[in-house]
């Protein structure tokens, strides 16, 4: 059998306007056969360089020199590294990345996609959705003395409606105000307002040919989260994503008893063991889990297991490259709870560059790869052309308090 010989990380810096974030962070490995495998890390608590180190270290202390089918030992390894044997969010980022592409190995060598592997296709196409990215382009109306598509009714309406003219068939955004790190906080009553204000003005748009997803950051007490809520029900959204912080589950089964808006959330959460306290609590009825972060392709499909035994549904988050991208789409694909696929725009740009072959939406629905493995690789090239130095972290939190 084959054994891991090699591991390799890119730092990719995006281009001014990319979404996804500041930069991607892939892993390549190789195995005793010369196969590659790619992989991801969502992974934002530590800088770039830092991760990749500890990616690196990951691999070299857990999984160099052993096969890479052997996914199960390897994430116990991984998960109990260090005397833990808990959710950990930056191990599991490290994980999720090598995990991946274990799998894309693994898949390489049966000469099967990944879903083959795993239970196999129930969905030879997969309902996305996009947010409404604050980004010029031909798509979007012209941002203007400070208006954009997340303050300004009009011009979300009219993003809306382009995406939806293009297939779509639902869309997201996030109107509701900042996100500190001394959140939770009571929104502003402007927020509310304008919240209100941006959700009518898409529903007008859209009609019934799309779902809103409100998305917010955990930045909402439950109460402030209720308040929200209750102003925004009339327009019947899909649902009201991450209401409040992830820490405290309770508060967000609190927050999920007050409204008829399905509560969605995941981004930020890892492993099979944090899902299950959410799912027990009756906290969300759609799980978000990014397979960059959440513990990668088989844990993921654990905790999507978990979530059929209570009825919740499964929308993959995604906010970073084209890779965990691939990764949940052979993920969902093989879920008979998938509820729909979180794409960045219409996987063109860069993100199509960062590939060999581009992922392909067609009339709102991403279509599934059928090649080996995850479907896709890395151009290496194109890669290597951007590589990030700065000293920031994937993403940010506002430090200053919401003030009145």
């Amino acid at each position: 059998m084959p054994t891991i010989t090699d591991i390799d990380t890119f730092i990719v810096g995006t281009p001014e306007g990319t979404p996804g974030g500041r930069y991607f962070l892939f892993v390549k490995l190789t195995d005793s056969e010369g196969v590659v495998g790619w992989g991801e890390a969502y992974n934002a608590t530590f800088g770039p360089r830092v991760t990749a180190a500890m990616i690196v270290d990951a691999a070299e202390r857990h999984l160099v020199g052993r096969d890479p089918h052997d996914v199960e030992a390897f994430f116990r390894r991984c998960y109990s590294s260090g005397f833990t044997q808990r959710p950990d969010v930056s191990m599991m980022g490290c994980f999720s990345a090598l995990e991946m592409a274990c799998w894309d190995i693994i898949g390489k060598h049966a000469r099967q996609p990944v879903h083959k592997l795993i239970g196999g296709a129930v969905h030879e196409r997969l309902r996305s959705y996009t947010y409404l990215y604050p980004a010029t382009g031909s798509i979007y109306p012209a941002e203007t003395a400070g208006r954009n598509v997340y303050n300004d009714p009009d011009m979300a309406a009219e993003a809306a409606l382009a995406w939806v003219k293009r297939g779509f068939t639902a869309v997201k955004f996030d109107p509701a105000g900042p996100y500190t790190v001394l959140d939770p906080h009571q929104p502003l009553l402007t927020d509310i307002e304008r919240s209100a204000a941006m959700v009518a003005a898409v529903r007008e748009a859209v009609g019934t040919r799309a779902d809103i997803l409100f998305g917010t950051h955990g930045q909402f007490t439950p109460s402030g989260a209720a308040r929200m809520a209750k102003a925004i029900e009339p327009y019947d959204p899909l649902w009201f994503e991450e209401p409040v912080p992830p820490d405290m589950p309770e508060a967000m089964a609190e927050f999920a008893a007050k409204t008829s808006i399905p509560v969605a959330t995941g981004e930020r959460l890892t492993t099979k063991y944090e899902f299950a306290r959410l799912l027990a609590l009756g906290a969300a009825q759609i799980v978000q889990p990014d397979l960059g972060r959440s513990g990668g392709i088989l844990e993921t499909k654990k905790i999507a297991a978990i979530a059929e035994t209570h009825h919740a549904l499964v929308a993959p988050h995604c906010y970073c490259g084209p890779i965990a991208a691939a990764a949940n789409i052979q993920l969902a694909a093989t879920l008979p709870n998938f509820l729909i696929l979180e794409a960045i725009k219409d996987w063109t740009g860069f993100h199509a560059d960062l590939i060999n072959r581009p992922l392909v939406l067609e009339e709102g629905y991403t279509l599934v790869p059928t090649e080996p493995g995850l479907g896709v690789a890395l151009n290496e090239e194109v890669a290597r052309a951007h590589p990030y130095d700065g000293p920031d972290l994937h993403l940010v939190m506002e430090e200053r308090a919401v003030q009145p």
